[in-house]
């Protein structure tokens, strides 16, 4: 079932979505080649307890950390590991939530490590680009396939991939909850939107084919062909008018 949030629920969603917005700015400056992603999960860990919020991910299903950190061919869920360190060139996705009085935010950010291709930048770029064409069309009245059409369009006008085994999803007191929000389009329109719904919309995009594997770690997902693979989120609320970007 679809909630819409009442008056209260939406400010604790926007201070959850403030705060979650912070630590990502401030992760986005300390990544650096020769940094383990093991350091990058206990620094989120450090800035999510230290704004008095709780790391959603952590043992989320089993999850064994606080980011999920993604590298280069992997789609999402990398798991951090104290001998994974990131290189020069990389891009790097990071996945992480918090929960701030009992209502969730979850945002993802694909980040470049110094001097990476022209074709890795455009991935990104293009990746981050399609999460703003498709919440031109989160509007109350609007359905929920207009979102996933125009995110679809969008990458694939350049040629690139559309995952398809994961999607979007409601966000509230729950990480995950109704709607589930493909980022391709569906044979039905899907639910009409509503203001008071928040939205967790998530483009996950590659520079080849859509098809996914996931590694032996049960979690980590990667690109079959192994092509790179970008992926960008924000939380946000339908309104009466334009959408709000809770975690931005």
């Amino acid at each position: 079932m679809v909630t819409i949030k009442s008056e209260r629920e939406i400010e604790l969603m926007r201070e959850a979505g403030r705060i979650l917005a912070k630590v990502h700015e401030e992760l986005g400056k300390i990544l650096k080649p020769g940094m383990s992603t093991k350091e990058i999960d206990r620094i989120c860990e450090d800035m999510i307890r230290s704004h008095g919020c709780i790391p959603s991910f952590l043992n989320y299903e089993g999850y064994p950390a606080s980011v999920c950190v993604s590298i280069n061919d992997e789609v999402v869920h990398g798991i951090p590991n104290k001998h994974r360190y990131l290189q020069e060139g990389d891009i790097v996705s990071l996945d992480t939530g918090v929960i701030w009085k009992g209502y969730q935010s979850d945002a993802a950010r694909t980040h470049m490590i110094g001097e990476v291709s022209p074709e890795a930048r455009k991935l990104v770029e293009v990746t981050q680009q399609s999460f703003f064409e498709g919440i031109k069309y989160a509007k109350a009245g609007n359905h929920l396939n207009d979102i996933s059409k125009a995110i679809q369009a969008y990458a694939e006008s350049f040629g690139y991939g559309v995952v398809r085994d994961l999607v979007g999803h409601g966000i509230g007191t729950n990480m995950h909850e109704d709607p589930e929000i493909p980022n391709f389009s569906q044979h039905r329109k899907g639910i009409r939107l509503a203001a008071g719904m928040t939205l967790a919309i998530e483009p996950m995009i590659t520079a080849g084919r859509y098809d996914v594997a996931w590694m032996d770690d049960g979690w980590t997902v990667v690109t079959e062909d192994g092509s790179l693979a970008s992926h960008y989120e924000n939380t946000i609320l339908i309104t009466d008018g334009e959408p709000e970007i809770l975690s931005l």
